[in-house]
């Protein structure tokens, strides 16, 4: 009788044991399947795309753009800042990240300078977009490519907005773009009122010392469309000529004999002449122009490595502009 309770159990026992194997294969068994199913869904996503317009051209980029690496557009590092956008990657100059860009580059891995970006750094980064730079040559913008979609961001002044749009489209901050783009404008109409006709016939340049010369821009470019497009000051016959930067000797800057004079000088663009603007300020032919003696010269009224044809640098400008333009 004993023997026969003891089958009886063991086939109970062999029974519950080969049920809950069943169980566990069918749980492992639906594990997998979800695994599956999900990093087939995440592949799928992550495989989505969209369409990006920019200055009349189509690019296709990952419908989620979360990971930007800007590769020589020292502009879009610039509009980075005004919509508060971290890049993954960043340029830096003379191996780190200027205190201009430091609001948004805590986490930014650096990617070599502007002109001189390191692929493999960047490989590494594996980004979803790369900003590169219309400066670039065309070989330099195919070895992006083969990384990741590439964009070669405008280095001209007039495209700023486009520039900005773009950004802020890659990074879902329209909005934000659009209310700085206003902004803009409206302070551009309250800083033509402020300054009034007292000075609308004055002479203002803007001059960049580079590699230890005076350099001058046509009239579009750097930070004249503030001055000469927005505020509405006539661009002297000099600028007007211009095509490009341009550099210029002190006495035929002399000739020009502006009233009011911004003066941009940074030390990384002057290493070979480190007391360059020392000089001039000591020089007398210097010394005989308006501005000068009228004590009518602002040397880096925003940082001198502001590029001038950005949101960043016009908005900058613009109020330390009208707020030296405007003292008596």
């Amino acid at each position: 009788m004993k023997k026969k309770y003891m089958s009886f159990g063991l086939i109970a026992l062999l029974t519950l044991m080969l049920t809950a194997c069943g169980t566990n294969n069918e749980a492992s068994t639906t594990n997998v399947a979800g695994n599956t199913a999900e990093k087939k869904a995440g592949e799928a996503a992550s495989k989505e795309t969209r369409t990006i317009h920019y200055l009349g051209k189509e690019y296709t980029v990952p419908a989620k753009t979360e990971r930007i690496v800007i590769a020589g557009s020292m502009e879009s590092m610039e509009d980075s800042v005004v919509l508060d956008v971290q890049p993954t990657g960043g340029i830096t100059v003379g191996g780190k990240f200027p205190p201009i860009f430091a609001k948004v580059t805590g986490s930014t891995v650096p990617i070599g300078e502007k002109m001189q970006p390191n692929i493999e750094a960047i490989l590494k980064l594996k980004p979803d977009v790369i900003l590169g730079s219309t400066k670039f040559p065309a070989d330099a913008a195919e070895k992006f490519k083969k990384i990741a979609p590439t964009i070669l961001v405008s280095h001209v002044s007039a495209n700023w907005e486009d520039n900005l749009r773009l950004l802020a489209e890659l990074t879902g901050k329209q909005e934000k773009a659009e209310q700085v783009l206003q902004k803009y404008k409206d302070d551009v109409a309250l800083a033509k009122t402020k300054l009034g006709e007292s000075i609308k016939d004055k002479k203002v340049v803007v001059i960049r010392l580079r590699s230890g010369n005076i350099n001058i821009y046509p009239e579009k470019v750097f930070f004249n469309s503030s001055l000469y497009a927005d505020l509405g000051f006539t661009a002297p016959k000099e600028v007007k000529a211009a095509k490009a930067q341009e550099m210029i000797s002190l006495e035929k800057f002399s000739e020009m004999n502006p009233d009011y004079l911004f003066v941009q000088f940074s030390g990384d663009e002057n290493k070979d002449h480190p007391k360059a603007l020392e000089e001039l300020q000591n020089n007398p032919i210097w010394q005989s122009i308006n501005a000068v003696k009228n004590g009518k010269v602002f040397v880096n009224v925003v940082d001198p490595l502001a590029q001038g044809g950005t949101a960043w640098s016009k908005i900058n400008f613009l109020q330390a502009a009208v707020e030296k333009l405007s003292k008596p």
